[in-house]
């Protein structure tokens, strides 16, 4: 299933490079070949040895070179997933065995790297396998030495896996593959003197070749040193000095990881170093911050899938979805790759295999699953009760994530004007039938009242994130046992109001023309014009059903009269909800039945939870020091604590 997953993956990924035109797709670059010189263009930047591998596919022309160019890509792809699963070190699970290969081929078919990759010019994917090649499938030192003289004669900066090869020893293979760059070099210049004088002369390795070194595309070191305002001979000089830092610390530590027998980790290593210390270190040659993932990270297995997770959402996502758009955090969501690859080669504390945690991590501690209130319906058994806190970091990644996939798929959902406004009235009628349809009055009635009026619109405004995140931040400090299940509830009460919002666009109050709303937040809107205001830019205006900012506030208050010791804690967690309630309807933001709704999705997020893992209240099991796996006698870890029970549960 997982092999028909990068099947269909890799099917999408073509089927999207065919959709554009070819004019378009040749069109964003200067392709080798084409009329004028090679870089007389400005996109082309590439090596003129690349450019001479190039030029054969260009009589294709049009629509088949856009189809064979994406199918090669992939091609490559598949076989640099193949032989980088294959080379996993041992011992390797059966299970991982089996899955590595197409797991790994589909997170590089969706990745950001492959996905420029597929791009006219762009030979990234090939030096990336013939430096898998040379270290894991070729038996002879000089064979090796020559796929790495190739691969660096496409990417000069990978050279450096000639230094690799020399730190381990195997000094004729890099004599093999310094001979075989110079010489491919040479050739390229024999046939390409023009084209070779403008790269390695006027742009000194191809800096300001294939775009600015100042853009986002180039995650190097000088990029981002240029993207902080720097220049000039400080700039360079500065940037001389981190990229030889950098290149000791990280071929270092590679030849370390190589010889603890973890060469696909020495591989990625080495990768992240060449494209960080090259003048223009573009993001589809980022590739070796996904192999990366071999390395292991972590005492604890709960702390095991935090440095693969980080490293998929950095390779896969955009970097706006990893942090939020604040100037303050510019310089890091600007360099989010490059800094991932700068952790990777110098500073992320990969274990070594012998470690007695690199076979078994400190195990995770568990509860006594409790069997559930509704006795027809089976626990899935994946779902355990876990005890211990967990990470952090993986968590932040995740809400982080989360967020940022609600607010695409939240914006991306329905918006038809006609069909909300349809909606809108039907639930206005409903109401007026129920007797429910105090919107108007309300409205208003705090229209009118100044003081109501501000402070409706500051809490409608500034409670519906500050609130929920603070209660998960206290319970996460405190209250760890209790902190997953009600982060799984909130969870999963948010996804079942996305499926709200697609099934059932809904305008709001205040977005009815002919009803006399006031829209006290965002100030007069102009219904004639389906783009009535500034908010239509920031999120879909529609999705209103159903109303999330009374369904978080009604969670918060359940999980603080749950947990909370005090009465005046019960009480305040009581009125947030209450007063949101009010809020909503006196902004003209929802409708009663919109809080209804958002009811409903949080009832529906602590049942599924419930019957996912059971009642809140379970058994811990008996506790004891954890041990070291594979010594006599299981000695104890020095310094290591057993997992505490939560001091609340045992009260409950």
């Amino acid at each position: 299933m997982l092999w028909v997953l990068a099947g269909v993956l890799a099917l999408r990924q073509l089927a999207v490079a065919v959709q554009v035109p070819s004019e378009a797709w040749l069109g964003e670059i200067h392709l080798p070949g084409l009329p004028g010189a090679l870089y007389e263009g400005g996109e082309f930047g590439g090596t003129p040895f690349a450019g001479l591998v190039i030029k054969p596919m260009l009589g294709l022309g049009g629509r088949s070179l856009e189809f064979v160019w994406t199918g090669v890509t992939l091609l490559l792809v598949a076989a640099v997933g193949l032989v980088a699963a294959r080379a996993l070190p041992d011992p390797v699970p059966r299970r991982t065995a089996l899955l590595a290969a197409p797991v790994l081929v589909a997170l590089m078919t969706v990745s950001l790297p492959v996905r420029d990759a597929a791009t006219p010019g762009r030979t990234a994917v090939l030096p990336v396998l013939l430096v898998l090649l040379a270290a894991f499938r070729v038996p002879g030192r000089r064979s090796a030495g020559f796929l790495v003289g190739l691969a660096a004669a496409l990417q000069p900066a990978l050279l450096l896996f000639a230094g690799l090869q020399w730190l381990a020893g195997r000094r004729s293979a890099a004599r093999s593959a310094a001979v075989t760059f110079a010489g491919a070099t040479l050739l390229a210049w024999a046939a390409l003197p023009r084209d070779s004088w403008t790269y390695w002369v006027e742009h000194l390795a191809g800096a300001g070749l294939g775009g600015g070194p100042a853009g986002l595309d180039n995650q190097s070191l000088h990029g981002a040193l240029l993207r902080l305002g720097l220049s000039g001979p400080g700039e360079i000089a500065l940037y001389v000095a981190l990229a030889g830092a950098v290149a000791y610390v990280g071929l270092r530590r590679a030849a370390r990881y190589a010889a603890d027998g973890q060469l696909l980790l020495a591989v990625a290593v080495t990768g992240c170093v060449a494209v960080a210390v090259s003048p223009t270190g573009w993001r589809h040659q980022l590739l070796w911050v996904l192999l990366a993932v071999a390395g292991k990270v972590g005492r604890r297995a709960a702390d095991r899938r935090v440095w693969p997770v980080a490293v998929v959402l950095v390779a896969t996502l955009p970097s706006d979805m990893l942090l939020p758009n604040l100037a303050a955090l510019a310089p890091v969501r600007d360099n989010v790759l490059l800094l991932t690859a700068l952790a990777t080669a110098c500073a992320v504390p990969f274990l070594p295999r012998t470690s007695p945690y690199w076979r078994e991590p400190v195990p995770t501690a568990y509860g006594r699953p409790a069997p559930s209130r509704w006795a027809r319906v089976p626990l899935l058994p994946f779902w355990r009760r876990v005890l211990s806190r967990p990470n952090l970091l993986l968590e932040l990644l995740l809400i982080r994530v989360g967020y940022s996939l609600y607010s695409h798929i939240r914006a991306a959902a329905p918006n038809s004007r006609a069909l909300a406004e349809g909606h809108g009235r039907r639930i206005h009628s409903l109401e007026q039938a129920l007797g429910i349809d105090v919107e108007h009055a309300v409205n208003a009635a705090v229209d009118g009242t100044g003081w109501l009026k501000g402070f409706f619109n500051f809490y409608y405004t500034s409670f519906h994130f500050v609130v929920p995140l603070a209660i998960l931040a206290v319970l996460y400090r405190w209250r760890p046992g209790d902190y997953r299940w009600a982060r799984s509830s909130l969870g999963l009460a948010t996804v079942m109001a996305l499926a709200g919002f697609w099934l059932y666009p809904l305008a709001p109050p205040r977005l009815m023309p002919g009803l006399g709303f006031v829209d006290t937040v965002h100030g007069p809107q102009d219904l004639a014009d389906p783009q009535y205001g500034a908010m239509t830019a920031i999120s879909n205006q529609y999705a209103a059903m159903p109303s999330l900012h009374f369904g978080w506030s009604l969670w918060c208050g359940v999980v603080v009269v749950v947990l909370a010791p005090k009465g005046w804690q019960k009480l305040i967690g009581v009125l947030h909800p209450v007063i949101t309630v009010c809020a909503i309807v006196a902004t003209a933001n929802h409708w009663v039945l919109d809080a209804v709704g958002g009811a409903a999705v949080v009832v529906g997020g602590f049942a599924l939870v419930h019957v996912l893992s059971g009642p809140r209240r379970t058994v811990p099991l008996p506790l004891a020091a954890p041990t070291v796996p594979g010594r006599a006698g299981g000695a104890t870890v020095p310094g290591a604590r057993a997992p505490e029970a939560d001091p609340a549960r045992s009260r409950t």
